[in-house]
């Protein structure tokens, strides 16, 4: 039983053994999260077992004889299993990305010995016909072991090294066990984190989940190349994509479940750039998005893809009776109405919502405890509202590349049809109590009250307001000019002022100024001041950066930017150069406001030094938006 490799834990690990089994089980339920070329598993349920259970795979009485010492060991069995706690033993499958197999089924029977701290892995080969073979030189093992002088070590161990076949896939190259997975099973074991969320994909079969990504994915990586939209594209269609298959996956087993033959309707509530019902549709599914902002790229996707530019008000004229599925997929201020309307839609109405920013019933979501994350309070608000909407809730975790990957879904409800009265009593009662407070502006909501509402009685969302058709620009950019160069002055000022107080701050010379947090620099304001740039996305930072000719802002603090010394740009030398059509066509601020001036020379200062050193811009026009 060779050591491969060996691993000491930190010397004050207090963890362990209980954190060891912790990352043998995501190693075991997750490899994914280390092994990028698979997909996921799938596991039987655990069960206590002894040596008899390895006589399906191991006919050859030598092979078992050596099997089982290197499982127990070497502890020969008349001191080991036989008079102690029988294995936990699980078979799990495993499922790469893109199967190249054909039918062949890759399965490892995983044997835990809890007594001497070791897990072992034997895997073997299923064919279609359930005939099985044993991958002798795959065989290997994870031993947690306690050294008096050295204390906690974890030991890599393979039955037969030399025989060790690597696919690059399923089974990885020892030196990659060695090298990659041991460092991040001590991690593991070290950190022992347990999830506010359940493990992704749990609500449906991971391996019809790859095949049906892979396809979808080779399907629609055009979209990749020809995207019109300021997005990032890769970000946007392979996670729209991802999001398609779990429905589609989701809809297939419920079509299954339920004996259904026809394809589930939908309706995509705040649909953005319409992909997500493009895939959709594509794949036979009716349906149509709905969204306050038509996007340049909804020209592209054809007829067949039905999108509407509609501002969505809750009320009677915005329910959905025919309508099989309703869809939210980061629809913000309409997430948390989205189970209430699929209620009130019909009995039979289903949902799916992916919530992403952060709102309420009529405006921004306000905390209420600090015992969880924001995210996982967010989702345990919208979990509840789903709840007493009438559905029995399912909670999962989808695999797109976002921090925000949690998904709800409501499927069936938690009443029965002739309740319904009482239970729309509930829904109406629990709306009530969100109800924003008079003199509320909604903050986030902002836009047309009346634009597309009903502001009769069937109007029950009456005080939402749903967003603006034309998207404010929000980064300080529409500020008054006046406005920004007062709060550039003030600060500066004070900045200057902190070294005039401190002689020996000013090595070079010339004043570079002190340094504040951005929090001491908000201190310096006025509230009026404040209230307008707490209106803006990222506030008074935004704006320090914004004016980077004049700060650096770094580590959350704030210093006058010294143009002599490259270093002192930090994270902005990655902008890049400046244009030649672009130079001496703006004011130098030092040049006009620092006491000593700019100090740069003027041929070498990329902004004017004063009216003659000023030009007009030569830079080309950006294009004109096609909607503006």
């Amino acid at each position: 039983m060779p050591k491969l490799f060996d691993i000491q834990f930190p010397g004050e690990c207090k963890t362990l053994p209980e954190g060891f089994w912790s990352a043998v089980d995501v190693w075991i339920k997750k490899p994914h999260v280390v092994n990028k070329r698979l997909c996921g598993t799938k596991e039987t349920e655990s069960k206590d077992v002894g040596e008899e259970a390895l006589l399906f795979l191991l006919d050859d009485p030598e092979l078992l004889r050596e099997v089982l010492s290197f499982i127990t060991c070497k502890v020969p069995p008349a001191q080991g299993h036989e008079k102690e706690s029988p294995w936990s033993s699980t078979v799990r499958t495993v499922i790469p990305k893109v199967n190249s197999y054909g039918t062949n089924l890759h399965k490892e029977v995983v044997l835990k010995d809890f007594g001497r701290q070791v897990v072992t892995f034997l895997p073997f080969e299923e064919d279609s016909e359930g005939r099985v073979s044993l991958k002798r030189g795959n065989i290997y093992q994870f031993q947690l072991l306690h050294r008096d002088c050295e204390g906690w070590a974890l030991e890599l161990h393979a039955l037969a090294p030399d025989e060790w076949l690597s696919d690059g896939v399923v089974y990885p190259k020892l030196p990659w066990l060695s090298a990659d997975l041991l460092p991040k099973l001590v991690r593991w074991a070290t950190e022992c984190k347990t999830s506010e969320f359940k493990s992704t994909l749990s609500l449906l079969p991971v391996e019809k989940y790859s095949v049906m990504y892979q396809q979808l994915k080779e399907k629609y990586k055009a979209m990749v190349k020809i995207w019109p939209e300021v997005t990032d594209p890769e970000k946007f269609v392979y996670e729209d994509v991802a999001i398609a298959t779990y429905l589609l996956v989701l809809w297939a087993e419920e079509r299954a479940e339920k004996g259904l033959t026809g394809r589930q309707s939908f309706v995509d509530l705040g649909c953005g750039n319409g992909l997500l019902v493009h895939i959709l549709a594509g794949e036979g599914h009716p349906g149509r998005g709905i969204d306050v902002r038509r996007r340049k790229i909804w020209d592209m996707y054809g007829p067949q893809t039905l999108l509407e530019e509609k501002a969505i008000t809750p009320s009677e004229r915005f329910l959905f009776p025919g309508a099989d599925w309703l869809i939210g997929n980061h629809s913000d201020e309409l997430t948390p109405w989205i189970p209430v309307i699929a209620a009130r839609s019909s009995y039979s109405c289903r949902y799916f919502v992916l919530p992403c920013c952060f709102f309420d019933f009529y405006a921004k979501y306000q905390r209420r405890q600090c015992k969880k994350s924001q995210y996982k309070e967010y989702i345990d608000f919208i979990a509840e509202v789903s709840q007493v909407s009438g559905f029995n809730t399912e909670e999962d975790c989808l695999r797109i590349p976002s921090t925000k990957r949690v998904c709800l879904v409501g499927k069936s409800r938690n009443y029965q049809p002739s309740e319904d009265a009482e239970a729309e009593r509930r829904r109406a009662r629990y709306i009530q109590s969100h109800r924003a407070a008079p003199g509320d502006d909604g903050a986030g909501c902002q836009g047309n009250r009346e634009a597309d509402g009903d502001p009769g009685g069937s109007c029950w969302g009456a005080g939402f307001r749903p967003r603006e058709r034309v998207e404010a620009v929000r980064n300080c950019a529409a500020l008054p000019r006046d406005f920004v160069d007062g709060v550039v002055l003030q600060v500066a000022n004070v900045l200057l002022g902190m070294a005039e107080d401190d002689p020996g701050a000013t090595p070079t010379g010339w004043n570079q100024g002190g340094s504040l947090s951005v929090s001491e620099v908000a201190g310096l304001l006025v509230q009026e001041t404040l209230q307008l740039l707490k209106k803006e996305c990222g506030g008074l930072q935004t704006l320090l950066k914004n004016n980077h000719q004049v700060f650096r802002v770094e580590g959350g603090r704030v210093h006058i930017r010294d143009w002599r010394d490259g270093t002192a740009r930090g994270p902005d030398t990655r902008r890049r150069p400046v244009v030649s059509g672009a130079l001496k066509t703006r004011p130098c601020w030092f040049y006009d406001h620092h006491p000593q001036r700019c100090p740069l020379q003027v041929e070498r200062c990329a902004f004017a030094h004063g009216p003659d050193d000023l030009r007009p811009s030569t830079r080309p026009l950006k294009k004109m938006r096609k909607d503006a």
